[in-house]
């Protein structure tokens, strides 16, 4: 069954930062080449860290000046929110980095999965721990929170799967179906596709409306030479609430996402092979 085409393909060379848009890309299990293959960590707290904790990290931007590899991945290129750039290991990096996003952090490479001191979580900001689940996924008191029971069991205890900087699995997959849905859903906001971060956002065939992705559940899709595995759909957090670049601050969108979208817009994969995919690639949904 076609449901789309590839509309766009972001990657995201520092985790919670600004990404780059792509024509083209090889995939493999691990996801796209240099994507978060960086991140920050709260040098205060402890622990990687993200948008969650530190939104401003949001109000950066960063790219690959060449094409990184699996075998290399590179040195990001960063531009701070006065417009001023600098790579991610420069020297004066963490101190230029911390002034900007108000956080003492330092910048890192991903580590090897063994050195998982490096994966472990922070302290948390808050006491309770429902009051700190409600502050990262930006949830009010009288909502849902969300269902953890599919996600690796090693987020409770790591920041991210030892050995990587996702928040779960190596891709995020949109569909401009659910943009459109949300967009019904929260009237007065502007929904935009850098608020929810996916990795490929899918033009959908006119006849599907809705939530689509989240019926993907355990299914697959084919997109040129590249098969990937839709594993849980993507229960969303405080990060799209966030004002950045042109985008105003808006909790209202959460609303709608808890309301609407049963709080999940998205869904996470995993690629099944190595391949390349491009801007145009038919999508089709594969398997049972």
């Amino acid at each position: 069954m076609r449901v789309g085409r590839v509309k766009e393909i972001w990657r995201y060379p520092v985790k919670s930062m600004a990404g780059e848009r792509l024509e083209r890309s090889a995939l493999d299990p691990g996801g796209l080449p240099g994507d978060r293959s960086w991140a920050v960590r709260d040098e205060k707290r402890g622990g990687i860290r993200g948008a969650k904790k530190i939104p401003d990290l949001m109000r950066c931007h960063a790219q690959f000046v060449s094409a990184p590899t699996r075998e290399r991945p590179g040195v990001p290129e960063i531009t701070l929110p006065d417009g001023s750039r600098l790579h991610a290991d420069a020297p004066d990096a963490a101190a230029r980095v911390s002034a900007a996003v108000g956080t003492d952090v330092t910048l890192w490479p991903l580590l090897p999965a063994e050195q998982i001191d490096h994966y472990r979580r922070g302290a948390p900001d808050h006491a309770d721990m429902g009051d700190e689940l409600r502050a990262m996924f930006g949830r009010t008191s009288d909502e849902p929170l969300p269902n953890f029971a599919a996600f690796p069991p090693e987020l409770f205890q790591f920041e991210s799967p030892p050995g990587t900087y996702f928040d779960a699995f190596p891709l995020l997959v949109l569909t401009t179906a659910s943009l459109a849905r949300l967009s019904r859903a929260a009237s007065g906001s502007r929904i935009d596709v850098r608020r929810f971060r996916p990795n490929l956002l899918i033009e959908t065939e006119p006849a599907l409306d809705g939530y689509v992705e989240s019926a993907w559940e355990g299914r697959k899709l084919r997109m040129g030479a590249l098969e990937i595995e839709c594993t849980i759909a993507c229960p969303r957090c405080v990060m799209i609430t966030h004002g950045f670049d042109d985008l105003p601050r808006d909790p209202s969108i959460m609303r709608a996402v808890v309301r609407d979208a049963d709080q999940c817009v998205g869904i996470y994969a995993r690629p099944l092979h190595a391949a390349s995919i491009a801007l145009g690639d038919p999508v089709e949904l594969v398997g049972a």
